[in-house]
């Protein structure tokens, strides 16, 4: 990640390790050069970077509207 970069850690927490590995990797993907994630337990861990401060947030908005896409599939695979 860049150098004058503003940046973003997210922590997404789910009710178990499997869920947070199905949701990462759906969002693998997606993330491009734009997102550096993983997991840690139940936890995805997302870095984010953008240029500016509205750069990064039209980045989290994107990932964010992505999570919530991965999070209704595993749910559903689930169900």
């Amino acid at each position: 990640m860049g150098g004058n970069a503003v940046l973003c850690v997210l922590e997404l927490e789910y009710a178990d390790e499997d869920s947070a590995v199905a949701v990462h990797r759906a969002l693998v993907p997606d993330n491009l050069d734009f997102v550096r994630a993983r997991t840690e337990g139940r936890r995805v861990i997302a870095e984010m970077e953008g240029a500016t401060p509205l750069k990064l947030l039209h980045t989290v908005e994107d990932y964010l509207a992505c999570v919530a896409v991965a999070e209704e599939a595993v749910a559903a695979a689930k169900a």
